[in-house]
């Protein structure tokens, strides 16, 4: 670090981060290891708890702008017209998913470079050859896209360090766990990344293109260790899906809970993993595992399909009852309203919610979803003939759409419009839940279908603070 000519900090990279559901990012912690390792100066700003002021004020040859998902990349757009009119000699790099999905269009304004895919070794070269003058937009480092440039993602092994915490905001400033004897801190590692799935809607398909790399045990552990000694009591695991190695993630967990027995986690996996590792549910939730998030997505089979999932409706009702029987809850994620979802299904996925008694574990948010079709998606791969899709629009970073069934369309603006006017009012999940079902089945002329819980009543689901949504 340095000063410039105003007495103010001068960094060689400055790295933002927009949104990561909550967590202290890693996108920063660990290419701030990487670039600490051979030397560069680096400073990190998380847009999500500090003012954009607080990157405003830092002078730096290089900004990267982490943007692994759609919320990330509308406010990391912003923050870059910010940043270029207060500091217009900068290099501004976005990175992650919706970098390389956006990226013709990133570059066109917002951008000088993108990087995406395996992304620490690229961010490295990059600040080392605009650091040493030798940075040419017509021959960029490896991995690194420009407007005269173009590059794939970096799909290949490349070396983990520990993500470098230390100067990022506390845990206290991110989402606790909650659970029925109370509210504690939270940590976030990676123990993979990437996916060897294909799911059509999933941004991470068109980058990884099914392949996933393993964090070494040990790198995994020491940042679990990092954290726990910083008052974390819960570690989320954020793979895409956790059991895409599931022998890695057991000599993981075993390793945690022989050394922090208190410390309890929560992880994302396919119903189709859960489904094939049923009996290695009894240890996890040995180990202490509170919850599993899963990309349920919908109960249609007729969705399902479409979406490449690789489970059906009977898998999420025999994964319910199996992480039931081993005390472990679920929290489905989904996506109601796609092109192939009808009104009916919506009411089916209503129903579902009230007699499996998953209304404090679904998010409300999740009931008001709505497909987004990214440029490049897989989705394109089946529906460049159909009448519902649109245009690109390259300004909201995706491909407009219109449901067969108008009134789908109005019901998903209404359900997202009553989500946002809960969650401002602090209205719980359960009465939020019931003022959809309200909404919903007077948009289909029924009653709302009444159901008594299922019999085994627990205490509330156990959950992070912030709901999981991309």
């Amino acid at each position: 670090m340095t000063t410039n000519g105003n007495g103010n900090a001068a960094y060689d990279v400055l790295l933002l981060s927009c949104y990561e559901l909550g967590h202290q990012p890693i996108n920063l912690a660990s290419p701030l290891a990487a670039l600490a390792a051979v030397g560069h100066t680096a400073r990190a700003v998380d847009l999500a708890v500090e003012p954009l002021a607080a990157a405003l004020d830092i002078h730096a040859r290089m900004v990267g702008i982490s943007v692994p998902m759609h919320t990330a990349l509308r406010i990391g757009e912003a923050a870059a017209r910010e940043i270029r009119s207060a500091h217009p000699e900068a290099h501004i790099c976005f990175y992650g998913h919706y970098a390389e999905l956006n990226g013709e269009y990133l570059l066109a304004g917002a951008a000088d470079s993108i990087i995406a895919g395996e992304y620490e070794s690229a961010l490295v070269n990059l600040a080392s050859a605009l650091e040493s003058g030798q940075y040419e937009e017509e021959a960029p480092p490896e991995g690194v896209r420009t407007r005269q440039a173009l590059a794939t993602p970096t799909i290949r092994r490349i070396p983990f360090r520990q993500p470098k915490r230390e100067s990022l905001p506390p845990l206290n400033r991110y989402a606790h766990f909650v659970h029925q004897n109370g509210c504690e801190l939270a940590g976030y590692v990676e123990a993979s990344r990437g996916c060897k799935h294909t799911c059509r809607h999933c941004p991470i398909t068109p980058i990884y293109n099914g392949r996933f790399f393993v964090v070494p045990v040990e790198t995994v552990l020491a940042d679990i260790r990092a954290q726990a000694a910083w008052g974390a009591r819960h570690i989320t695991f954020g793979d895409p899906d956790f059991l895409n190695g599931p022998g890695h993630a057991l000599k993981i967990l075993r390793a945690m809970q022989a050394e922090f027995p208190q410390l309890t986690f929560d992880f994302t996996a396919k119903i189709e993993h859960l489904r094939k590792n049923t009996a290695l549910l009894p240890e996890i939730s040995q180990l202490g595992c509170a919850f599993i998030v899963s990309a349920v997505e919908s109960l249609s089979d007729n969705v399902l399909t479409a979406l490449n999932k690789g489970h059906s409706r009977q898998d999420v009702l025999q994964v319910i009852d199996e992480l039931h029987a081993v005390g472990i809850t679920l929290r489905p994620s989904l996506l109601p309203f796609t092109p192939w979802a009808t009104l009916d299904d919506y009411l089916d996925l209503l129903r579902f919610v009230r007699e499996y008694d998953l209304t404090d574990s679904v998010d409300p948010v999740h009931l008001s979803i709505r497909l987004l079709i990214p440029p490049g998606s897989a989705v394109l791969d089946i529906a460049e003939a159909t009448d519902w899709l649109g245009q690109l629009d390259p300004e909201n970073y995706s491909y407009t759409w219109t449901h067969p069934d108008s009134r789908m369309d109005q019901l998903q603006v209404e359900v997202a419009a009553l989500v946002a006017a809960s969650e401002q009012d602090q209205i719980s999940a359960p009465i939020t839940f019931a003022r959809i079902e309200k909404l919903a089945f007077g948009l289909a002329g029924l009653a709302v279908t009444e159901y008594r819980p299922r019999a085994g009543s627990r205490p509330p689901a156990p959950h992070l603070t912030e709901s999981w949504f991309c």
